[in-house]
């Protein structure tokens, strides 16, 4: 079975656990659940800020998400959150395992 998931790893430099939870709370659909057409979530602390990685069932799941919601409510401002668009490193995912 080909594998069309598609991963994305954002680096916030100087980004905070709590920048991380207030933009979260603004960008997902509620407390323990995922956008639609993400599979995988995990964030934490990284030298230097905070980082994020996402893993989305396809890349046009994580462009629909990107473009309607991420970057729309980062641009208009997220009180306490992340205060500049992150550094972007894709993945096209050749395997998942659990």
């Amino acid at each position: 079975m080909d594998v069309t998931a598609y991963g994305v790893v954002h680096f916030f430099r100087g980004g905070t656990k709590e920048q991380y939870e207030k933009t979260l709370a603004a960008v997902h659909p509620g407390e323990g659940r995922l956008p639609e057409g993400q599979i995988f979530h995990a964030a934490g602390a990284s030298a230097g800020g905070w980082t994020v990685l996402a893993v989305h069932d396809s890349k046009e799941s994580w462009v629909k998400f990107r473009d309607s919601i991420l970057l729309s409510r980062i641009q208009q401002g997220i009180e306490g959150g992340f205060v500049s668009p992150p550094e972007e490193t894709v993945v096209d995912v050749y395997k998942i395992m659990p």
